[in-house]
């Protein structure tokens, strides 16, 4: 798997301003679905491990959470991070589930922006569907790429959302998968499978800063892909950069599909 957004140190601060964007809804989405004391949780491709530590004190002193991410240098990142916020019934590993099966079963399995990036989605979970414990959860958020908008409009943001979804698809992903989100968790063999429907927006820079950001990070993958020249480029993202300093602009991100089941 190629993942056409940059990975590493620079990865990972990327994914810091999206973790800061997309909390208040993924606290929402976690308290909702309901972790129950002494939970054994997994989450997979974990990134810097935001989540990671939230599952872990959802899970409480009794419970435990792993993060499993294919990026060893994120990996480090999140271990180094969550000793430091003194949380310990939590740890990190770095393999591809879809190869290495993780040991043992969980009661809470989650994963955020990462079947977007997958060409077979359904099969990682299944991989995951066995290693949630009867009457366990699985719980999924991913995007639907298309959901983009601004105020006033911004003709770098409309050229952002096609080159990264054509990369994205060019590597035999799906940009847009948030829909499909339900019917996957179903053929997976979840069961009781319920949605909710985030769309982050606003006038907030760290949001706007997102796609100029995320752009940035996905540079090698469009220059190599011939989607773009350099020049184009930088000024496209010196747009995006632009647009979001200006304190009026209003700009939406992807919309967030979560979904969840049961097995």
């Amino acid at each position: 798997m190629t993942y056409v957004i940059r990975g590493g140190v620079e990865g990972r601060e990327r994914l810091r301003l999206l973790s800061e964007v997309v909390a208040p809804s993924t606290r929402a989405f976690l308290a909702e679905v309901g972790i129950p004391a002494g939970a054994s949780c997994l989450d997979v491709g974990c990134g810097g491990g935001d989540v990671t530590c939230e599952l872990a004190r959802a899970a409480g002193p009794s419970g435990r959470a792993l993060g499993v991410d294919l990026d060893a240098v994120k990996v480090e990142i999140a271990r180094r991070e969550a000793a430091e916020k003194g949380i310990t019934n939590v740890a990190f590993d770095a393999y591809d589930v879809r190869s290495r099966a993780p040991e043992g079963s969980f009661d809470f399995v989650y994963a955020r922006f990462l079947l977007t990036h997958l060409a077979d989605p359904g099969s990682l979970l299944s991989v995951l569907r066995r290693h949630v414990r009867p009457g366990g959860v699985i719980a999924v958020e991913d995007i639907d790429f298309r959901g983009h908008f601004s105020e006033p409009e911004c003709p770098a943001l409309h050229r952002y959302v096609n080159l990264y979804s054509q990369s994205v698809r060019k590597r035999g992903a799906d940009p847009n998968i948030g829909p499909r989100l339900p019917a996957l968790l179903r053929e997976a063999g979840f069961e009781d499978v319920r949605m909710r429907l985030v769309h982050p927006a606003g006038l907030e820079t760290n949001l706007k800063l997102l796609a100029a950001v995320t752009l940035e990070n996905i540079a090698e993958a469009v220059l190599a892909d011939r989607l773009i020249g350099e020049d184009e480029l930088a000024a496209a993202i010196e747009e995006l950069h632009a647009f979001a300093r200006e304190p009026h602009t209003i700009l939406g991100g992807p919309r967030i599909f979560q979904v969840w089941g049961r097995a």
